[in-house]
């Protein structure tokens, strides 16, 4: 009875104190910590960049609805030109400011055809090289969300197989299958598992979610540069 009550102690102290968090983390071995901790920087990093997208994309989204304001406000063209477009400050500012400025420069050509002279097109390509330079730093580190979502788990699986790998090594070292010998290894194991789990699930519904706002912005570039284009192709030919 004594003994049972020794063998029931030591299975107590086993699962409460060394299967805590921190426990599982000091407890692991070195290939398993430093698994735990590249996963947390990750993480760490998943929700920063989550958290700066987040930000960016609503304060774009502000700067672009209160220029179309202005734009449509049916104010001059060339004024919303000198305030806004001639040192744009946000992504639809950038793109009237290219369209605006390169049409504006082929106006001043002497003898130049604005209708059949390939101004259209030259405005047609500042805008989309414009787009897309603006949409490239918006979408900067989405890559890393994109590739932290799938391969968080596996390093995970990777600490796993590791825990239990070293769970059979304590197995056969102490020729002894108590729980107070296999717990610390599988526990920390799955704790690497459930770390991976934590990084990945952000990463991915982040990504997803972050992407189609990035997506649904660029159609808005796209359409307002599509409305640009057009009015400045009337201004063209009215000029002709």
């Amino acid at each position: 009875m004594d003994q049972a009550a020794v063998d029931a102690t030591n299975l107590a102290a086993a699962a409460g104190g060394n299967l805590s968090l921190w426990g599982l983390f000091v407890q692991a071995s070195l290939v398993v910590k430093l698994v735990m901790l590249g996963l947390v920087g990750c993480s760490i990093w998943v929700w920063a960049i989550i958290f700066d997208k987040v930000v960016t994309l609503r304060r774009v989204e502000r700067q672009a609805t209160a220029f179309e304001d202005k734009f449509w406000s049916g104010g001059s063209l060339d004024d919303l030109y000198e305030n806004e477009g001639a040192k744009p400050s946000h992504p639809m500012a950038a793109i009237f400011g290219a369209a605006m400025g390169e049409w504006r420069r082929s106006s001043r050509i002497p003898g130049v055809d604005l209708v059949h002279g390939g101004v259209q097109e030259r405005v047609d390509r500042a805008m989309n090289i414009t787009i897309t330079r603006e949409m490239d730093r918006l979408e900067r580190w989405m890559i890393f969300l994109a590739t932290i979502g799938p391969i968080a788990p596996f390093i995970g699986l990777f600490g796993t197989v590791w825990g239990i790998m070293h769970s059979f090594s304590s197995i056969a070292a102490m020729h002894n299958t108590n729980l107070s010998v296999v717990a610390p290894g599988i526990s920390e194991a799955l704790f690497a598992t459930a770390i991976g789990l934590v990084t990945a699930i952000p990463a991915v519904i982040g990504y997803n979610v972050i992407n189609n706002s990035l997506m649904q912005f660029q159609d808005r570039l796209e359409g307002f540069g599509t409305e640009f284009a057009a009015i400045l192709s009337r201004q063209s030919e009215e000029r002709a």
